[in-house]
Parts: C-alpha cells; sequence; structure tokens
C-alpha cells in the first residue's frame, strides 16, 4: 500500500471492524486469510483505503485473484460498504475447517511469523503449499 499511497493510488480512510464475524486464520508461510463464511470467527479489524481503479489492478495482481489465491469481495466495516480480499473459495472453507481459530486482526507480532516469497523453498508454490496444507495429518 505505501507504494500505491505515494503514487498518489491509494489514501487510508480509516481503521474499522468488519459488521459481521469472518474467520481469520493464518496458514503456510504466516499468510493471513479471510474467510468468508459470514457469522463464524470474529469481527476482524482491519483498515480501508480509497484505490484508484489503476491501483486496484495492481492489489489485484498482488492478490493472485486471477490465480486463484484471493476473491476480493463486498463485506461491511462498520457502517463503510467496503471490498476485502477473501482465501479463494477452492480452499477457504477447507483452511478454516482445518485450523478452527481465528485471530481477530493481523498483528505486526503475527507478521513476523511471514515468509518472503524469496525466501521460501525454490520451486514451491502458494496453492501447492495450500494443497499440503491442507492434507490430513497422520
Amino acid at each position: 500500500m505505501e507504494d500505491l499511497i505515494s503514487s498518489g493510488d491509494a489514501a487510508f480512510i480509516t481503521s474499522g471492524v468488519t459488521q459481521q464475524p469472518y474467520p481469520l486464520v493464518i496458514g503456510p508461510n504466516g499468510i493471513p486469510y479471510l474467510i468468508n463464511i459470514p457469522g463464524q470467527g470474529r469481527r476482524v479489524k482491519g483498515e480501508l483505503y480509497r484505490v484508484s481503479s489503476r491501483g486496484m489492478v495492481r492489489v489485484d495482481e498482488l492478490e493472485g485473484t486471477r490465480v486463484g489465491h484471493y476473491e476480493r469481495l463486498p463485506i461491511r466495516v462498520e457502517r463503510n460498504a467496503a471490498e476485502a480480499y477473501f482465501a479463494d473459495r477452492a480452499f477457504g472453507e477447507k483452511m478454516w475447517e482445518r485450523i478452527g481459530e481465528g485471530l481477530s486482526e493481523y498483528t505486526v507480532r503475527d507478521g513476523e511469523g511471514y515468509v518472503r516469497k524469496e525466501n521460501r523453498p525454490p520451486g514451491s508454490s502458494f496453492l501447492g503449499e495450500i494443497q499440503l496444507f491442507l492434507q490430513p495429518r497422520s
């Protein structure tokens, strides 16, 4: 978001909490996933930004909306209509079933567990790591 703000393609509006509870979990590589199951999990804290259409193209690319990583969907944050990036429906509910314990926000401390793409094993893929994570434990 810092790049988008500095280029004038985004501006911080406010912090807020979702109107309804949603599962928010941490998956492989410390990546946070908001899961589109309204009424489960907790009300989630986050930030609202106004983003230009050019900026949205960049964020959608970063979030992998065309390749099955996340889906950008409507959400209510307090009194604001907004959009959020939810774990793709192909694995989101399965991830919630596997983890079962949700967060109310992804904190700086949670972010310390994030593994940058360049520090992940060579040849690994986002969706491949999700599939491994969701396999039954022996």
